[in-house]
């Protein structure tokens, strides 16, 4: 007789309510590098408009918050972004729950920044999103994308974290840089910075975030 497994995959939208109370607290390297990568890679662009996709509970947008006019933080998770209003309060962001497998139509106009932090691996379909973001974002304007890195993913590394129940893995898809390199050339963008993060800043192991800056031509 087989060993029941204490693990279990979840839909992306029941993951991260889930996940929604201790994502701030608990121990994760991703989520922490990532946010390091965020700003090192937009630290000298400007942008007015921004839509930020996968905000989660904000670790990422008080930091845009503070340098556009107008943010729209968009997540699908409603506990994530519970979360994430209480630590922002009141100003100049909006905050959106939305599938973005759907048509955005929380994009009510053309902005000069789009983000995705640790969102595309839960992703199927790259093309609809890249298609979406190039509709959105003006010309002239970036698109910051942190993701775990494919080569973690070959490793066998997915989104997941613990609970009483058992160690619980978020529904992932793998994606090949070429996957974002091809389509980022297709939908008129320009590659502007291809980067990688290691843990402890070691390059003799296996990168954990892989960052892309894309330009609209």
């Amino acid at each position: 007789m087989k060993e029941k497994s204490n693990r279990q995959e979840l839909s992306v939208r029941q993951a991260y309510n889930s996940w929604a109370d201790q994502y701030d607290t608990n121990s994760n390297r991703t989520r922490d590098l990532e946010a390091v990568s965020l700003i090192e890679t937009l630290e000298n662009v400007r942008f007015t408009r921004c839509i930020e996709i996968g905000c989660g509970t904000g670790k990422n947008t008080v930091w845009l918050a503070a340098r556009g006019r107008e943010l729209v933080a968009v997540d699908f998770s409603e506990e994530m972004l519970a979360k994430a209003r209480e630590k922002i309060g009141p100003g100049n962001v909006k905050f959106i729950r939305h599938d973005i497998n759907r048509e955005w139509i929380f994009a009510t106009g053309k902005v000069d920044l789009i983000t995705f932090s640790l969102v595309l691996e839960h992703i199927e379909n790259l093309d609809f999103i890249f298609k979406q973001m190039s509709e959105t974002v003006v010309a002239g304007g970036h698109v910051y994308i942190g993701e775990l890195h494919p080569f973690k993913q070959y490793s066998g590394t997915k989104a997941r974290f613990d609970t009483e129940q058992g160690q619980q893995r978020v529904t992932c898809y793998t994606h090949h840089i070429s996957d974002f390199t091809n389509l980022a050339v297709k939908y008129g963008f320009q590659i502007m910075v291809i980067h990688e993060y290691f843990d402890d800043k070691d390059k003799n192991t296996i990168p954990r975030i892989f960052t892309l800056l894309l330009r609209k031509k």
